[in-house]
């Protein structure tokens, strides 16, 4: 008798530490569900333009542009977020201003989703080939360059720049962009930051992360239909 009720016990001991549910599913496999998980709409170090409005291709046109395919993030050394810190980092990655301080071709506008709407590019950059008169050499051969916006709008006032490079063709050809350019100007412009850069006492590193998902891999939208990858190389740009 003894026996039996401490039986009894055990038992009732055990359905209040396990609920039925658990021991009708012991040994099987346990139910998984899934839930829906909202894209996180700032990023870290800048914020996705498309979130208020804006996007990753410029306004070359009213119906094209060029892809927006570099950020370099507020998680810099903050003399770089700054125009003139600016100017210097990509002096020293081997670009200058435009051949004797003339501006050549279409201005461009993006909108970096800052509140700002569409704006004009605050840099236009080109590759410096020799040190005197380094630019006016890539307007008459041709090569690497860059327009740059900087996010500080009063809805994003992140201080990231967001960069549109390219490599493009002589003047002879209108500095038309040549075939896969937007990937070929976007990689040369990341390499030389990766490999560590200096000008007038000051040098700099940066660390390269690569996203997708933010542009359609394509021509769709893009100036001359010349496809691109969909990546943007995010820098993060340290003085040493």
């Amino acid at each position: 008798m003894l026996n039996a009720l401490l039986s009894l016990f055990f038992l009732f001991s055990i359905a209040r530490a396990f609920p039925l549910s658990f021991l009708w599913g012991f040994g099987q496999e346990p139910a998984v569900h899934s839930y829906a998980v909202a894209a996180p709409k700032d990023e870290l170090g800048w914020v996705d333009p498309r979130v208020l409005g804006g996007q990753f291709i410029d306004f070359t046109t009213p119906r094209f542009g060029e892809p927006l395919n570099i950020i370099i993030s507020n998680l810099s050394d903050p003399y770089i977020l700054t125009e003139e810190g600016f100017r210097r980092y990509y002096k020293s990655i081997g670009f200058s201003e435009e051949c004797l301080g003339l501006h050549y071709g279409h201005v461009h506008k993006a909108d970096l989703g800052d509140g700002d709407g569409r704006k004009s590019e605050h840099i236009l950059a080109r590759q410096h080939y020799f040190p005197r008169w380094g630019t006016c050499w890539e307007s008459l051969i041709g090569g690497n360059h860059f327009r740059a916006w900087k996010q500080n709008g009063t809805l994003a006032d992140t201080g990231a720049w967001f960069l549109a490079a390219s490599k493009e063709y002589d003047s002879i050809k209108n500095h038309m962009i040549v075939p896969n350019g937007y990937n070929i100007g976007r990689d040369m412009l990341v390499a030389n930051a990766y490999a560590g850069s200096s000008w007038k006492g000051m040098s700099w590193v940066a660390e390269i992360e690569w996203r997708e998902g933010l542009l359609e891999p394509g021509y769709k939208g893009i100036n001359h239909a010349i496809a691109q990858d969909g990546r943007i190389a995010v820098l993060t740009v340290y003085r040493v």
